[in-house]
């Protein structure tokens, strides 16, 4: 699927345990990933279980996820959402309950957000050059900017709720709807929801970054993850929180870029401009009981920049921290104070991640 914002998070840690040698096998929690949505997912339980319960939640998880990726994949043409895009016509479709749930997250945010998060920016990815296709060769002309936004915007999509379900219509038929931005958020929140239904209350799930912590870890301690540093050469933590009962996006700016007749252009496009982002706002990390949300909303900030993303922060009560690149080349850190009463201060640090491409 393709990517429209990086993932500048985290990668998952359990608490170390005060003891000399290895902790003893109570606090060994159970782990196994795959692969899923173009990128990798990995599940870490607070307790052991024996060998053939693993399994059968290993073989659950990879349903759920093959569900959600047959519903709202890009790159397969067989795929529920495939399948509108390539529809030719203004009727109106039923779509699935999953599919209408991510519409509605996503439209809430794009409101929100004065439509900086907007899933049908696709084409306007692809033509700055971090979509399927090469790199431009030269800046895009404003003509062909104003042509590709015509055809950006929610409001070219109708999705409608009643007694029989949902359906989903264009109201131009050149929209394209890609959710790589809140798809992998929202199946974080599919697998910790089905593991907790299944007596598993205490976990925490990850895809590509994102992350969703439910109870506490085997240590009986938040599960302690690990914020990215927004240093483009080098892969290191700039520091830990614990997280408990909790979702975890992050998106960022510094890695996926180009440089193009002596200008920088990273990959986060603003639907709005049509253009790619131009400013301070190096990565933004968000808290939210649901991982679609957060997934969806650390997009929005990047593409809202620095003092905009804190105002939205601020007015829609999210707890966030920016990395912000300064004039003299070092990163100041903006935290709220929900986010900031969760950083640990103990030297012992989790490894930092892979930045989600």
């Amino acid at each position: 699927m393709l990517i429209v914002a990086v993932a500048a998070v985290a990668a998952v840690w359990f608490a170390r345990t005060r003891t000399a040698g290895p902790p003893p096998s109570s606090l060994r929690p159970t782990a196994f990933e795959g692969e899923t949505m173009g990128t990798t997912y990995r599940v870490l339980l607070a307790r052991v279980v024996p060998d053939d319960r693993r399994a059968e939640l290993e073989r659950g998880v990879d349903s759920v996820l093959r569900d959600v990726n047959a519903r709202m994949s890009t790159y397969d043409e067989t795929s529920e959402l495939s399948r509108f895009n390539a529809r030719a016509d203004t009727a109106a479709w039923s779509i699935s309950a999953p599919l209408a749930f991510v519409l509605r997250t996503s439209a809430s945010v794009h409101a929100a957000s004065s439509g900086r998060f907007d899933v049908t920016v696709g084409p306007l990815v692809d033509a700055w050059g971090f979509g399927p296709a090469s790199r431009p060769q030269d800046t895009l002309a404003d003509s062909v900017i104003a042509r590709l936004t015509q055809h950006v915007g929610m409001q070219w999509l109708e999705l409608r709720d009643g007694a029989g379900g949902s359906t989903l219509a264009k109201r131009d038929l050149r929209v394209r709807v890609d959710l790589s931005a809140v798809a992998k958020g929202y199946g974080v929140d599919l697998v910790s929801d089905w593991l907790a239904a299944r007596g598993e209350p205490a976990h925490l799930v990850e895809i590509g970054g994102e992350m969703r912590a439910r109870g506490r870890n085997a240590a009986g301690e938040p599960f302690r993850v690990g914020i990215e540093d927004a240093d483009p050469d080098a892969r290191r933590v700039r520091f830990a929180i614990g997280l408990e009962d909790l979702a975890l996006a992050s998106s960022g700016n510094y890695r996926n870029w180009f440089v193009l007749n002596g200008r920088r252009y990273a990959h986060t496009i603003d639907p709005v401009l049509g253009r790619p982002v131009h400013h301070a706002l190096l990565a933004a990390s968000v808290l939210h009981p649901r991982c679609a949300d957060a997934d969806a909303w650390a997009t929005a900030l990047m593409v809202a920049g620095p003092d905009s993303a804190w105002a939205l922060a601020q007015r829609e009560g999210l707890e966030v921290a920016l990395l912000i690149a300064g004039p003299s080349g070092e990163v100041e850190e903006r935290l709220t104070p929900g986010f900031a009463a969760r950083r640990l201060s103990s030297p012992d640090q989790p490894p930092a991640s892979r930045t989600r491409p």
